[in-house]
């Protein structure tokens, strides 16, 4: 072999080697109902800065919580680069909040997708053990990087806040769908878990030996404050929103977004961003 033909060789070694390693971000956002209450915080005026937030910052997979149909289609609109897929939790259709998934159209396709809810039925919806308020939905896609042709789950979901019961069965059944879903596949894990690192809840999936959290593998995570505020200064150093990932993918960043504009919040969560490699 020539020293022509090796450097030659070299290079696209490197390449293909650079290729099958490429990282990528990923997000978790709850990014609070259009409540037409929230007087100061109206979705009209917190849609193009949360569309803004998403854009800056480069997400490049993303889960959505507290999501109704016409938050998704401000965000599409806004960021055209960027498909999603997710059912509406009370009929499977587009009524109800959606814990839809987003991703960018030119680095993933979608092989397969599909949803279920958080409760005894999970093919059908309906609210689960001692949830009183809402139905529950968890939605999940099999994605392929167009570049590397390396393919991995995403699940994005968002627990209830009052049935503590129903939180715990949450975690169990989390679980359970993904290994009757995914196999051994790689997965990643959205969500706001209305639960802290210390709820037991967040240890089911933490400690399943399936599941870690992505935090857990950052030598300096970005955590200055609550991952919520409540469209106020935060209090404390509580983490509900989390990013989990199977043992095929390792870290190198996580950090909570606490992006403000004029004073005010983009939601009453900030963002959970997560850089991986798979």
């Amino acid at each position: 072999m020539n020293i022509r033909t090796a450097f030659i060789t070299g290079i696209l070694l490197i390449s293909m080697l650079s290729a099958s390693a490429q990282s990528f971000t990923v997000a978790t956002f709850n990014i609070r109902y259009d409540n037409p209450r929230d007087s100061g915080n109206l979705w009209v005026n917190r849609a193009p800065v949360v569309s803004n937030l998403i854009r800056f910052h480069d997400f490049d997979v993303f889960g959505v919580q507290e999501a109704l149909k016409n938050q998704l289609d401000d965000i599409s609109s806004n960021l055209p680069e960027y498909a999603r897929y997710g059912a509406g939790r009370d009929d499977g259709k587009e009524a109800g909040e959606h814990s839809s998934i987003y991703y960018k159209k030119d680095m993933f396709r979608v092989l397969k997708s599909g949803d279920f809810w958080l409760s005894q039925t999970p093919d059908k919806p309906g609210k689960g053990w001692d949830a009183t308020c809402c139905n529950r939905i968890c939605s999940w896609v099999y994605l392929e990087n167009i570049k590397t042709r390396k393919k991995f789950y995403l699940f994005n979901v968002h627990f209830d806040h009052q049935g503590v019961v129903a939180r715990k069965e949450s975690g169990n059944l989390m679980i359970q769908k993904i290994k009757e879903i995914a196999g051994n596949q790689p997965v990643l894990l959205t969500g706001d878990l209305n639960g802290t690192r210390e709820s037991e809840w967040y240890l089911s999936i933490a400690n399943s030996g399936i599941l870690k959290d992505s935090y857990s593998g950052v030598k300096y995570p970005y955590e200055n404050n609550s991952s919520s505020n409540g469209f106020r200064t935060p209090r404390g150093m509580g983490v509900i929103d989390h990013i989990f990932m199977s043992k095929h993918f390792s870290s190198s960043k996580w950090g909570i977004l606490t992006d403000t504009y004029f004073g005010k919040f983009p939601s009453d969560h900030f963002p959970v961003i997560t850089k991986v490699e798979l």
